[in-house]
């Protein structure tokens, strides 16, 4: 999956993003700088994606919804590595996709909730296609939280790596809780708690 295009703006996107938002990014190094990854992150924004990118060195293929391939910027955001998700049905090919990806020692970005509501204060419910996708294809989870809000020139904002960690059971259920709740202890810690 040729990703030129993320490399060529990704610079861009990175000086922007922290003249504009100012984040506070915490435990980026924990992020490991080869393997298979899944980066599975709360979702906040519609800049979520962005701020994963500008503070993050290794190219994500993020998991996004196939309207996005299909407007005016559909191109650019296929030149990104995005891999399209039909999510009005169980899209298997986007998860064959997926595992592809991460059988090439690449790094996946998901959004567990599926999507986002500003007026929610607590997590969406998880859907399981993380925690799928790192026991099939043996690869580490990586939770992040976005803590804040994206208001420019502000301070406020901050970005939490959490540690990476192998999934241990069959049970997906038992893991996606798992997960989520890692999610939820970073949020916590964002927020002082």
């Amino acid at each position: 999956m040729d990703v030129w295009f993320y490399r060529l703006v990704r610079p861009i996107v990175k000086l922007f993003f922290y003249i504009v938002y100012r984040p506070e990014v915490v435990g980026k190094d924990s992020v490991p700088k080869k393997g298979r990854i899944v980066l599975a992150c709360n979702h906040t924004d519609y800049f979520d994606c962005v701020a994963i990118v500008a503070t993050n060195k290794r190219t994500v293929h993020f998991l996004a919804k196939d309207e996005l391939l299909k407007g005016f910027f559909g191109p650019a955001f296929k030149a990104m590595g995005i891999i399209p998700v039909n999510r009005r049905e169980k899209d298997k090919n986007a998860l064959a996709t997926a595992l592809k990806v991460l059988e090439e020692d690449k790094m996946i970005g998901i959004f567990p909730e599926g999507t986002f509501k500003k007026e929610v204060k607590e997590l969406l419910p998880f859907k399981i296609g993380a925690v799928k996708m790192a026991h099939d294809s043996e690869s580490k989870i990586v939770p992040m939280a976005v803590v804040g809000e994206f208001r420019p020139f502000r301070k406020g904002l901050k970005l939490i790596y959490g540690k990476p960690y192998k999934i241990e059971s069959d049970d997906l259920e038992k893991e996606n809780d798992k997960l989520k709740k890692k999610i939820q202890d970073l949020i916590k810690k964002g927020r002082g708690n």
